[in-house]
Formats: structure tokens, sequence, C-alpha cells
């Protein structure tokens, strides 16, 4: 069972690695062993099992992986690293601060979430970069996700799981390269964009949220100011020419064909963004309303029994 979760990532061009790391990567892009694209989710899912089963057990990789996501467009070569080290920290950390001290040991000795704090420490006070190419969110996808994507880059392949037909229920942006990913061979929604656009897009919703809404996260009619301005920061972190890819992931296990087909959560956004802009307020409340409703109920679905 993999992991009920949507991916936010980027993917730069090779030439922005540094050597050794290009000829490495570019390497690794031709390599018949690397995990496909299809597996990789699976791949990354079952050795991170395999550390929590351990005994003790280890939340983190004693090495940083040397496996990425790979994309082409053209002649350009795009790579995604996994970067599984930095978000098992990240994501302890994250843990960490929503859960009492004293329920700590229950989830792992502190022994071991001593050593991986120390690890983690040195990491940071080395100047590492602590900014990953992979956002998770698990059970749901964040409004502010869906912002720096237009409705023509969206990406839908349904198909019976058995037969492997496919259909495209959407048009293709120039960088989509609609195929399967990393959820299923049959099932699969994307939307793939390129940097620029996905900057642009960040900002001028924050530009109107600031405007409208002031600097707070009411998101009672459109992303919070503050998560779209995390956003902006991630992005800007990445070579101007990279991808920007929103995966579905798992979450398409949740949700069926009709709910795929239905959804047009990147659209919807837009629309109540452009309408909070020019003050319509009712169509901006109605829009986001619908919008939080149906992700509500998907995420309702993490405590179902």
């Amino acid at each position: 069972m993999l992991p009920y979760a949507a991916y936010l990532r980027v993917y730069e061009p090779v030439t922005a690695f540094p050597e050794p790391a290009r000829t490495l990567w570019t390497a690794y892009a031709e390599s018949r062993r690397r995990p496909k694209r299809t597996y990789a989710l699976a791949v990354e899912h079952r050795e991170a099992v395999r550390r929590l089963v351990a005994d003790p057990p280890r939340l983190a990789p004693e090495l940083e992986s040397q496996d990425a996501y790979v994309r082409r467009s053209g002649d350009t070569l795009y790579i995604c690293p996994w970067g599984t080290r930095l978000r098992s920290w990240l994501a302890y950390e994250r843990f960490r601060e929503r859960t009492p001290a004293r329920l700590m040991p229950m989830f792992a000795p502190p022994e071991v979430t001593g050593r991986l704090e120390r690890d983690f420490e040195r990491w940071k006070n080395a100047g590492r970069t602590l900014r990953p190419h992979i956002l998770t969110s698990t059970w749901h996808i964040p409004t502010a996700w869906f912002v720096p994507f237009a409705s023509a880059e969206r990406c839908l392949l349904l198909g019976d799981g058995t037969s492997g037909k496919r259909e495209s229920a959407a048009g293709l942006g120039e960088h989509a390269g609609c195929r399967p990913t990393t959820a299923a061979t049959t099932r699969t929604l994307i939307y793939v964009t390129a940097m620029p656009g996905a900057r642009h897009r960040v900002e001028e919703s924050l530009r109107i949220v600031r405007t409208r809404l002031g600097d707070g996260d009411d998101d009672t009619m459109a992303p919070g100011a503050g998560r779209l301005e995390e956003l902006g920061r991630w992005l800007a972190g990445f070579h101007p020419r990279s991808l920007v890819e929103l995966d579905y992931g798992g979450l398409v296990h949740l949700l069926d064909d009709r709910w795929l087909r239905a959804d047009e959560s990147v659209a919807e956004t837009a629309v109540a963004l452009a309408a909070l802009e020019r003050g319509e307020v009712e169509l901006a409340v109605a829009m986001h309303k619908r919008l939080l409703d149906r992700w509500r109920r998907v995420r309702a679905l993490e405590s179902a029994n």
C-alpha cells in the first residue's frame, strides 16, 4: 500500500548542477538500472519501511539517496533528486513540533531520535541546503500548490487497471509529457509548468491576496499570504529554467475516475483569485469554498475507520 500523498517537485536542468554531480546525474539518466518512474515511489516506500521495522529503527537513511526523477524536454535533461535523507530529517522536525515531548519515546527510542538530531545539526552547521526538490502532502493537496499552474497544463490518464487503456481528459501544456507517474501505470493526474510561469502566478496571487486580505492566512477566499510567500521562497531557490510538477501521487487511489474527471482545482483557484482582484467577493468565496469542501472530504478519510 503506497502512501496517500501528493508531491510538488522541481526538476532542474542537469546543467544547473555543479560538477561532479552534473556528470553523475547525466550518466544516471542513461542507466537502465535506475528505478523507472512508475515504480520509483514504491522503491522509496519499500526502503522507508525497511528502515522503520529495523531494530532499532532508522528514521533517516545513513547516506543521502543517489536516485532522482528524470524528465526530458527537447534536448534538455531535467533532474529532480529524491533527497530522501533531507526530507526525512525535515519530516521528523515537523512531527516533533506537533507531538508532545512525553509521547515521542512511543514512536522511537531516545537514542535513535538523539542520533538523528545530531546528524541533522551537523548537516546544518556545514551550511548544506535545507531546500528539498520535493514537497509532500499526505491526504490532501494544500490550496497554495494549485497556484503555480494553469488549467491547460492538466494531464489526466485513466485506465481500467487491466488492459492499460488510457484516455487523456485535458489539454497538455508544453512540458506536461502526459504519461504515468509514480502512483500507478493506469491512473494519473499531474500538472507540469515552466518555472517562470510558476513564479509569476505565485507572485501575482500574493499581490492580490495582500491587497485584498492582508498578510494573514485567511483562506476563506484564496490561499493565505503566508503560505503563498513560503511557496514563492521555495521556488525562488531553484534554477529559472526548471520545471515544476504537481503529482496527485497516491491520492488517485482514494478517488474514482468520475472524481478525477471533475476535479478542476487549479482552474477554480485561478477563478477565485481573479474574482478577488476584481472585488467580486461572493464569487471568490463561492469558488474557493467549493475547492475547500472537495478536499475537506478527501482529508477526512485520514481518520475514517
